[in-house]
């Protein structure tokens, strides 16, 4: 049923992508120093990299994962045009990878946080179907959170369209959606956000 999830929201975000402007498709993203170009190389990075490709990037990088991921998407967003990287999701949607200890539902996490980041950047209205994200919400582990470097410290976190909550303390009310980026870390815009806690997540 996950593997359904992620074709479905491999295809959703390709057609999404087809839809961009050329202005749109240079924008920056809630990924600090990527673009929408930076965003899909990284997205598609697992279909054209090989075990053993994969092992001598890290190599150059010193065993430092964020930093050969980084390195790869910005070289590959530079020589793959904008159709090659959009076909690469597409033609993709069915592909079973994994991330290293992460299962389907990180497949699923990784495909839909990184849509966001794309879509939320862009202001466009495009809502991830809520199965997806109860997926993804209730497979979350207190180490993914502590990963990413969030400070939810006496916050709750509360979605107003599912029902999910997370952490204790002062409320921080939004769509699913925009709490999962909360989770990553990211800044969302202004006024998606209820809560005391609200201007801590988003962009002044």
């Amino acid at each position: 049923m996950i593997q359904d999830l992620i074709a479905a929201e491999r295809r959703d975000l390709a057609a999404v992508l087809d839809g961009l402007s050329p202005t749109e498709w240079a924008t920056p993203t809630l990924c600090a120093g990527w673009r929408v170009p930076e965003v899909v190389a990284h997205l598609t990075m697992p279909f054209r990299m090989s075990t053993g490709r994969f092992a001598r990037e890290m190599l150059k990088s010193a065993g430092r994962f964020n930093h050969m991921a980084n390195r790869v998407a910005r070289r590959e967003a530079a020589e793959l045009s904008r159709e090659a990287l959009i076909a690469s999701l597409r033609d993709n949607a069915e592909d079973p990878w994994r991330p290293p200890g992460g299962g389907a539902e990180g497949a699923l996490s990784h495909d839909v946080i990184h849509g966001l980041d794309i879509t939320t950047a862009l202001s466009l209205d495009r809502h991830v179907p809520l199965d997806r994200l109860e997926v993804i919400l209730n497979s979350l582990k207190p180490k993914q959170v502590k990963y990413f470097g969030t400070d939810l410290t006496d916050i709750c976190l509360r979605a107003d369209d599912l029902d999910w909550s997370y952490g204790t303390g002062t409320p921080l009310t939004g769509a699913a959606q925009d709490l999962l980026l909360v989770l990553c870390n990211r800044r969302l815009p202004s006024g998606r956000l209820r809560g005391e806690p609200s201007s801590r997540f988003t962009t002044v």
